[in-house]
């Protein structure tokens, strides 16, 4: 990482009020694998030092606006990518583990990977779907909390992430500006599946003032059996909203 890099980065986590000197030299080791093996395998379009930094590793860390992750407990990343938030979460909350999902194995084995090379033991990458899983006993509530960041539609977001949650769990979804369309869709998707929405947090990205909204819901009830419906069927159908 370059001065200018580290400045940035700095930067970004100050005006979030973290402190991450400490943890410098794992940024800085984050970056080199991602750039490396990125130029092997696709694994992100962000190519430049600073977009990495920024929209990577600020933008992963804005999870912990609100204190929703503090604590020790089990976070799964659901569509982690290649390991944001995941990576950069489990840098800074060494006492909780991380679960990143995803169902493109390449991008798990960099994910792998990186957290042994990063010497994170609090990380256990896993290949599927938020769909098979939360139709598993071994993954249905099950978590304490589930991020996302950027993944779908908040309907969606709360049929494939409110089943893996144990009653009284988080989900902390990273996204856009939300429309009051999609937000009203959601809160009744998160009805209908046994949550509900209990923040809406409007902000934007540090250092870029991109627009970011952090929707966080509540597991306050079961879920109905029926939910997650089978793979696809969440994004072809999304509950209650018809908006694509």
């Amino acid at each position: 990482m370059t001065p200018e890099g580290e400045a940035l980065l700095l930067q970004g986590t100050a005006e979030l009020g973290l402190t991450v000197e400490d943890h410098l030299p794992a940024f800085a080791h984050l970056l080199e694998l991602l750039v490396e093996a990125n130029s092997r395998v696709n694994l992100t379009a962000l190519k430049t030092e600073a977009e990495i930094i920024l929209k990577h590793f600020v933008d992963s860390l804005t999870c912990l606006r609100g204190g929703h992750l503090n604590g020790e407990g089990q976070v799964l990343d659901l569509g982690t990518g290649a390991g944001f938030p995941a990576l950069p979460l489990a840098i800074m909350q060494p006492g909780a583990t991380f679960t990143p999902l995803d169902s493109i194995r390449k991008k798990i084995d960099f994910v792998r990977g990186a957290a042994d090379a990063l010497n994170l033991p609090n990380v256990t990458p896993l290949v599927g779907r938020a769909e098979t899983l939360g139709r598993d006993p071994e993954h249905r509530e099950r978590y304490d909390r589930v991020v996302c960041r950027a993944v779908a539609a908040l309907p969606i977001l709360a049929e494939l992430a409110l089943p893996l949650l144990r009653p009284g769990g988080l989900v902390v979804a990273q996204k856009g500006p939300i429309s009051e369309e999609e937000l009203r869709a959601g809160r009744r998707a998160a009805g209908e599946v046994g949550g509900r929405v209990t923040e809406v947090d409007a902000f934007t990205l540090p250092v870029l003032g991109d627009a970011r909204t952090l929707i966080v819901m509540q597991k306050v009830g079961a879920t109905p059996g029926k939910y997650p419906r089978r793979e696809g069927v969440p994004n072809q159908q999304p509950l209650f909203w018809t908006a694509r």
